[in-house]
């Protein structure tokens, strides 16, 4: 809910550190992205549209983290394979974490007639800006891996609501 604090995460990253949003500290807010894992296409190519735009979001004073159900092995290939230098990576989002922030969870069909192994369980993409005290500023939780919101469009809107101190929205 919005302007209300979001539930505890904390994960391991790829980096070897552990990642817990009660320890952020960012100017203006912590952007947690939970993509599907390894075996989502789309999601790798969102993730590198992400690094790409990271020293924007850094001149925005946003703390970014992107996280996954993946296991750590998974993570790591994630991360050299889809070269995300730069990105914290976070792995072993539990599906209980996962459903605490809203976000729906799918059960994998082992190999797809689109030639990807999925996992047993896994959760669909997010996308939530949290402010510096833990609060809920804004969210676009997913169904599915397509029409995610473009992190250019995100940028723009941050512009927007840094300028004019605009509030959270859907709280009532």
């Amino acid at each position: 809910m919005p302007r209300h604090p979001v539930p505890d995460l904390a994960v391991a990253t790829v980096d070897g550190s552990l990642w817990r949003l009660a320890d952020r500290r960012p100017e203006r807010f912590t952007l947690v992205v939970a993509y599907r894992g390894r075996h989502c296409p789309i999601c790798r190519a969102y993730l590198q549209e992400l690094v790409r735009l990271l020293p924007e979001f850094a001149a925005r004073g946003v703390d970014v983290l992107a996280v996954s159900a993946d296991d750590e092995a998974r993570a790591r290939d994630t991360h050299r394979e889809w070269r995300l230098e730069g990105l914290a990576l976070g792995y072993g989002l539990s599906i209980a974490t996962g459903r605490a922030w809203g976000l729906y969870v799918s059960t994998g069909r082992g190999a797809t007639s689109i030639g990807i192994e999925e996992p047993a369980l896994f959760t669909e993409p997010g996308l939530f800006l949290v402010r510096p005290d833990g609060t809920l500023y804004w969210a676009a939780i997913q169904t599915m891996p397509f029409a995610r919101p473009g992190f250019a469009d995100v940028l723009k809107a941050l512009d927007f609501v840094i300028a004019k101190d605009y509030p959270a929205r859907g709280e009532a």
